[in-house]
């Protein structure tokens, strides 16, 4: 093993004794951000170079599902092998979200509790629990549906 890989374990290892199993945004931002600066690659982490690499990633996310149909919950009929391959291109996507967020200086957490609030009040239970229409549906339509 490599003095690079032994120094990433090292990071991971005190994260989770730190965290136990629990790994935050914030832990994964930063080891992103340590992870470019290691490298000299902050020159090439623009917002637009990120977004890229992003919608990349979720290409090839896309991928695995290409042509498989609807997937049941849970993929209780996949292998091993695409489970570990579907969480490599899920942390792919992730990564690069964290590390656009970091660099548009966004709190992503804050950002998401933010927006499950909003969509809270655009999608009240009483009235779209059970319905996949739009918010604006709801909007326009004020008698119960």
């Amino acid at each position: 093993m490599n003095d690079t890989h032994e120094f990433e374990d090292a990071k991971t290892e005190a994260i989770q004794q730190r965290n136990g199993t629990f790994v935050t945004l914030k832990d994964l931002t930063t080891m992103m951000a340590d992870f470019a600066s290691e490298r000299d690659w902050e020159k090439f982490h623009s917002p637009r170079n990120l977004l890229l690499a992003l919608v990349g990633e979720v290409g090839e996310l896309s991928e695995i599902f290409q042509w498989k149909g609807e997937v049941p919950r849970g993929l209780p009929d996949w292998s091993p092998a695409e489970r570990e391959h579907l969480g490599e291109e899920l942390s792919d996507v992730l990564l690069y979200l964290l590390r656009l967020a970091d660099i548009c200086e966004v709190d992503l957490g804050q950002a998401a509790l933010g927006k499950l609030r909003k969509n809270a009040l655009k999608y009240p239970v009483e009235r779209c629990k059970g319905s996949s229409r739009k918010y604006n549906f709801y909007a326009h339509n004020k008698e119960n549906v």
